[in-house]
């Protein structure tokens, strides 16, 4: 509400400036001079005061901006006798406040768009009936009935046979998914097939998209380090610009030139390219799925030398998969895993739940087990078929088939080892272990080449398991056996070499995270503390979005930076040009709002910024449309 007020008296000071500007000319034209410099200064006078008002915010708050250059160039303008020149300033820089107004507007369009895709209520069967209700009043355990367009509203589990959602609103990923019975279902993706039921997992403000929208709202509230940098620099700028319109005066004993180099300088690049190209960049980043909470993090992102990451859950998948069956006994592979996961679904363990998973993703069909008895931490008993079937850890089993349990060589190796038992006879073992996610050596290669010096592992697994799961990879580092704080400990230490980006999933991780330059969550399936201690979260459970979120960064920055020096360089040769006498005041108003327009449009660049690690994942990518890249700039 308070943005709209504030656009709305943008807009009305700069309508009344503009109208000013062309009503006087009118009036000169039509020889009225007189009239046509009160109808200039009517004109200035909203503006100039609206601007002192701006000024002293900025001095009560410790700021000491370029602001100060325009009201100065107006004042002395009126002064002095230039009220054409003074019109023109305040058209200008009112136009100017109301593009970059304009700027950050479009470039924050994808987080706008994120919130308002918001759902506000729900479908829910109730009494063999569906009735609409609120999203507060959805409980988990809610069966809710998700139509052919709707998004959504809470997180949950498909509770139909397939369903079909676009997630690219989320994710960036341009193509729907298709979930099939018990798959997890965020929420803020829509359904793109036809309609299905959700088993609401969790309420409405504990669920992924609420999440979301409050690490929006957050990141749209933030200033950038670089932007209060921006601010130290043009008390310089203003030193300059004084002494420059003062010795033009001195030495030419023409005031007016003064006022020329005042309305050149006005209004410095400094304070406009540098907050829309990083705001730009938060909005670009957000597009391939990552959220950076605010234009500070973006920056600091760009200047990252050193990588921490946690194993589990991070740089692996987190969840137990089969990677070999042995069979003991001449069973086939296929039945000892079809007979282990028929019995497995009577349990909710993660392993248990994990063979039930591989056996349904190649196609078996599981018959319901009976009998069925769970001893906690140990094992599952119970008939499949009319078998007898034991499942569970290798000493468990052995003992119920009058065996013992043996050496086996995954044991060594960090896996976890399911034994499988038969009708009293050992016919096999599955071999389970937590892998590392697909493409992060591809992942880390790419970092590397983005300018990452030191890339290490910080985990609290065992040494022996996190060497063999990392082996290849080409750290520079593994620290095993760590407790939370030791994790905070290592950050510190590596800080001293430059700035630290610190990735993790868990709670253990969170307090990493907040002591890290840059903390980055896994936010999918990640713990909510360190989403919440982050700066950066990956709002879908791919590492890979590290690479393009790092590089949308760097070349948020460089466009910013660009855009300052260019944007200075030219101010400064103009108020040269006018303090010799080359540039009138309404010239140099003219010129100065062309380069400030120049600077905002090209900070605007950072919008198209396509990152070489995420190209073919953005839904709209044009190949007959140029685009930035990592490399460099199209101009």
């Amino acid at each position: 509400m308070e943005t709209t007020r504030t656009d709305r008296l943008k807009t009305g000071i700069l309508m009344l400036a503009a109208l000013g500007l062309f009503l006087g000319l009118a009036l000169r034209v039509m020889g009225q001079p007189s009239l046509a410099d009160l109808v200039w200064i009517a004109g200035v006078v909203p503006a100039l005061a609206a601007l002192v008002v701006e000024i002293l915010r900025s001095l009560r708050a410790g700021q000491v901006g370029l602001d100060i250059v325009a009201a100065l160039s107006m004042s002395a303008a009126l002064v002095f006798g230039e009220t054409l020149a003074a019109a023109v300033v305040a058209v200008m820089y009112s136009g100017g406040t109301f593009l970059e107004a304009f700027a950050e507007g479009r470039a924050r369009r994808e987080m706008h768009d994120l919130l308002s895709r918001v759902p506000r209520t729900a479908t829910r069967h109730r009494n063999g009936g569906l009735e609409e209700v609120p999203l507060g009043e959805i409980a988990p355990g809610d069966r809710l009935l998700i139509r052919q367009g709707d998004v959504v509203p809470v997180d949950g589990k498909i509770g139909s046979a397939t369903a079909f959602v676009d997630t690219s609103a989320l994710t960036g990923e341009s193509l729907p998914v298709r979930l099939t019975q018990g798959a997890d279902a965020m929420s803020g993706s829509t359904n793109a097939g036809e309609a299905f039921d959700l088993l609401a997992v969790r309420e409405a403000k504990d669920s992924t998209y609420a999440g979301i929208v409050r690490l929006v709202e957050e990141a749209q509230a933030s200033k950038a380090p670089m932007s209060r940098l921006a601010d130290r620099w043009s008390l310089g700028f203003l030193a300059v610009t004084v002494a420059i319109a003062f010795a033009a005066w001195w030495f030419t004993g023409d005031p007016i030139r003064a006022v020329a180099v005042l309305v050149v300088a006005t209004p410095c690049p400094l304070i406009l390219a540098v907050p829309v190209a990083l705001v730009a960049g938060l909005s670009r980043a957000a597009h391939f799925g990552v959220l950076i909470k605010g234009a500070g993090p973006l920056e600091t992102m760009a200047r990252i030398r050193t990588l921490i990451l946690d194993k589990t859950g991070t740089l692996t998948d987190g969840r137990p998969q089969i990677v070999a069956i042995d069979s003991h006994d001449g069973m086939s592979e296929d039945e000892i895993l079809r007979l282990a996961a028929a019995l497995d679904q009577a349990s909710k363990h993660p392993v248990a739940q994990a063979v039930v998973a591989a056996a349904k993703a190649r196609g078996f069909v599981l018959p319901v087990p009976s009998d069925v008895a769970e001893i906690p931490g140990e094992g599952v008993l119970g008939h499949v078929d009319g078998q007898k079937v034991v499942i569970g850890g290798d000493g468990f089993v052995s003992s119920r088939v009058g065996g013992r349990a043996g050496d086996h060589p995954a044991m060594t190796a960090g896996a976890v080892l399911v034994a499988v038992a038969v009708d009293g006879r050992m016919v096999g073992h599955l071999v389970m272990s937590d892998p590392l996610r697909e493409g992060a050596g591809a992942m880390l290669d790419g970092l590397r080449r983005e300018g990452i010096a030191r890339i290490l592992l910080a985990t609290g697994d065992r040494a022996d398991v996190a060497e063999r799961v990392t082996d290849g990879l080409g750290l520079d580092g593994l620290r095993a056996g760590l407790t939370p704080d030791q994790k905070v400990l290592l950050v510190l230490t590596e800080r001293k070499r430059g700035p630290v980006m610190m990735v993790g999933d868990g709670v253990n991780d969170a307090p990493a995270l907040a002591a890290a330059d840059v903390g980055v969550a896994m936010g999918a399936r990640g713990a909510a503390a360190s989403a919440e201690a982050a700066d950066v979260v990956l709002l879908v459970d791919r590492i890979d979005r590290l690479g393009p979120g790092i590089e949308i960064a760097r070349a948020s920055r460089r466009i910013a930076v660009e855009s300052v020096v260019a944007g200075i360089s030219l101010s400064v040769l103009g108020m040269i040009a006018a303090a010799y006498g080359y540039l009138t005041p309404v010239e140099g108003a003219i010129l100065q709002e062309v380069i400030d327009v120049a600077v905002i449009l090209n900070a605007l660049r950072a919008l198209r910024i396509a990152p070489r690690g995420a190209a073919s994942t953005d839904p709209r990518s044009d190949q007959n449309e140029p685009s930035e890249t990592a490399e460099g700039a199209t101009t």
